[in-house]
């Protein structure tokens, strides 16, 4: 179905669709030779695209989560891998951009400017085995002056290949706070960093997300850029990473199911099919499977660009919102890309047509933290009122400064 859309987030779409269009040339290159597609990042940079979530007057394009979700969604209908890997980027830019906002620390306008102008290409890399809430850190900060020094395994580092900066978290044994994570900033080529070429999988081959090691990395202090202690949920994380990453996520395997349906339509007219009773029923349910999903994002963007799921919930109760949103896009999409193949037939099971890859692609997005058993957990004890963790609330200088119907109304 059309989606209701402002002027500028039309732009916005035709911008991602233009880009969709052409990355979808080479995505089955890419898919079969698992390699990064460096160039579609250049043209991302002439585009503008890495500077969608970049404030205006700092020199981007001052897309809100709203209009990321768009974007990513409909990029994602001509190259998941490619979608999922900017993300990485232009998901935490915009959540820099928020505290900027709130904060108008310098620093954070420096990192936003030269995303802007394409100097930089970020990447969040957190991922460790077994920890999808990034409430600790297998990888060890060790105080010394001027810094820390860390050392530790990662995986899932979508964007290694082609980022300039990234950012990651270890854990510090504080002898005022007790154990505490950090996060911190680091450059692609810092001393003592080393990937570990092991992106050997069935779907999202051409993001790259291969494994990497830092071994004694020095990290200045000037470069952690938050803390908390371990153990907690934090209130700044649900603004930032949760907030922003788990719809952005959710609306990049929303988007490959939308392509799908997209080539199952275009497959079913051309084949005569479109009169069979059977087919129709399989669109009618791909419709309600992409517009329930898209219903759930978009309420996520409006409560989070309000500020009610950060500023007016228990965190825990947040975080069980946020994760809502991409688990409600990433199932859905495995059964929209599922009706299409059952639309398609044995065509759709040749390589040489994208719903192949786009059945691999899919089935990334559920086993993505929060898994879906993850999921479960976290909905389940928080409906029942059981506290998982202690919360550590947003600070009052990232609360919003109008009341939650004010915000509203706005």
């Amino acid at each position: 179905m059309e989606q209701c859309l402002t002027q500028r987030q039309r732009e916005i779409v035709e911008l991602a669709g233009r880009l969709a269009d052409e990355f979808a040339e080479r995505a089955a290159e890419h898919d079969r030779d698992g390699s990064f597609p460096f160039e579609n990042y250049e043209r991302m940079r002439e585009e503008g695209y890495l500077g969608l979530t970049v404030p205006e007057e700092l020199g981007g394009m001052g897309a809100g989560l709203h209009d990321l979700i768009l974007a990513q969604e409909r990029l994602a209908a001509g190259d998941g891998s490619t979608a999922l890997a900017v993300s990485m980027h232009v998901s935490p830019i915009g959540q820099l951009a928020s505290l900027w906002r709130a904060s108008g620390d310098e620093r954070l306008a420096d990192v936003l400017r030269r995303a802007a102008d394409g100097r930089l290409v970020y990447a969040s890399m957190s991922a460790e085995p077994g920890d999808p809430t990034l409430m600790s850190s297998r990888t060890t900060a060790q105080p010394v002056d001027g810094g820390f020094r860390v050392t530790g395994k990662k995986i899932f580092g979508t964007e290694s290949a082609v980022c300039t900066e990234f950012s990651t978290r270890a854990l510090v044994d504080d002898p005022e706070r007790g154990p505490t994570v950090i996060f911190f900033r680091l450059p692609r080529d810092v001393e003592g960093m080393t990937v570990k070429e092991t992106w050997d999988v069935m779907g999202m081959r051409a993001t790259q997300s291969n494994d990497f090691e830092l071994d004694d990395v020095f990290v200045p202090e000037e470069d952690v850029f938050h803390r908390y202690p371990a153990n907690h949920f934090d209130g700044t994380m649900l603004k930032t990473v949760w907030g922003w990453a788990m719809p952005t996520f959710g609306a990049v395997y929303l988007g490959i199911g939308a392509g799908a349906m997209a080539f199952a339509r275009e497959l079913a007219l051309k084949m005569k099919k479109a009169d069979n009773p059977e087919v129709q029923h399989l669109f009618a349910e791909m419709e309600v499977l992409l517009e329930t999903a898209r219903a759930v994002l978009h309420r996520h963007a409006h409560e989070m660009e309000t500020g009610a799921l950060y500023a007016d919930l228990p965190v825990q109760e947040g975080m069980s919102k946020a994760v809502l949103a991409k688990y409600v896009a990433t199932n859905n999409a495995c059964g929209i890309v599922d009706r299409a193949l059952h639309v398609v037939g044995g065509a759709g099971y040749f390589r040489r047509f994208p719903l192949e890859r786009m059945y691999r692609d899919v089935r990334a997005g559920p086993i993505m933290p929060y898994t879906n058993l993850e999921a479960h957990d976290l909905f389940g004890r928080t409906s029942l009122g059981i506290e998982i963790a202690p919360a550590v609330s947003l600070p009052d200088s990232h609360r919003p400064q109008t009341s939650g119907i004010e915000r509203a109304v706005r």
